[in-house]
């Protein structure tokens, strides 16, 4: 597999390996390997959330409703004695 850079990143890459000793093939199949876990992670995250919504264990509210319960958990939490 051929990878493309932009100048930038492959200097990046391989300032990154000089100064780490590795291969630019292991650092990229590295980082590939980090960006795809998380990307599953991420749609693993999205859908449980959205089988959450559709079942109805989980409610939506109102974006001025929320903001709405965050400000009066701040203003009560700076009301507080240390």
């Amino acid at each position: 597999m051929e990878v493309h850079l932009s100048p930038d990143a492959q200097a990046k890459l391989d300032e990154f390996t000089r100064q780490h000793g590795r291969s630019s093939d292991d650092t990229i199949s590295n980082a590939v390997n980090a960006y795809l876990d998380r990307l599953t992670d991420a749609r693993q995250t999205l859908s449980r959330r959205y089988d959450d919504l559709e079942s109805g264990a989980v409610q939506l509210i109102d974006g001025e409703e929320f903001f709405s319960r965050l400000m009066e958990k701040t203003e009560a939490r700076r009301r507080r004695p240390d």
